[in-house]
């Protein structure tokens, strides 16, 4: 791991596993959200269009859901600063409701870093008008060094195992969900599919 006062952009998104059943980003949870991060300066950077499975009260998705996304998005923007870490303590406001079918765009930085833990920020806006659905600011607890190994093994595949073209979609029950998560519909080349085993 890398000393959390310095975060280090070192971990590849090409080099990121969808093939776990996190209920963020992975493919193997039928019911998860599939979100596809990709770098976005010192951060990073996700599409989410919430379908009929996210909705609360008629046609408008639940608060749930948009934490989740928010949470999401802050642990990977943890995660491409090169640290491991755990969501400690959360915060969401809510500025306006979210109808189902409406493309949003969510940005996470890393904020700050104090020992083991760090700070993030995430932002939801609609894709049409950038108008602010919600904002997250989140405290992490960097894990331990066995913890890290486990996961780096598990979320990251080894960057000399990318296929030649890694933009090639996974086939499976997911595969929809995946396509409307990609970072920008149409998928932008910073978008990486996961590639079936």
């Amino acid at each position: 791991m890398s000393n959390p006062g310095e975060p280090a952009m070192s971990d590849s998104f090409l080099t990121v596993r969808s093939d776990h059943a996190c209920f963020g980003c992975g493919d193997d949870n039928p019911i998860g959200l599939h979100l596809r991060f990709a770098p976005d300066g010192d951060g990073v950077k996700a599409s989410f269009i919430p379908g009929p499975e996210h909705q609360g009260f008629h046609d408008v998705v639940h608060g749930g859901i948009i934490s989740s996304v928010l949470d999401e998005a802050m642990a990977w923007a943890v995660a491409h600063a090169g640290v491991w870490a755990v969501t400690g303590e959360m915060h969401v406001r809510s500025r306006q409701p979210l109808k189902i079918g409406d493309l949003t765009s969510v940005v996470a930085r890393v904020s700050g870093t104090w020992g083991r833990l760090v700070t993030a920020t995430a932002e939801l806006r609609l894709g049409r008008d950038h108008a602010l659905i919600a904002t997250g600011f989140a405290t992490f607890v960097t894990v331990e060094a066995d913890v890290e190994a486990v996961w780096r093994a598990r979320y990251l595949r080894d960057p000399e195992a990318v296929p030649a073209d890694p933009r090639v979609t996974p086939r499976n029950a997911a595969q929809t969900s995946v396509q409307r998560n990609c970072v920008a519909p149409p998928c932008d080349d910073a978008f990486v599919a996961e590639v079936d085993h």
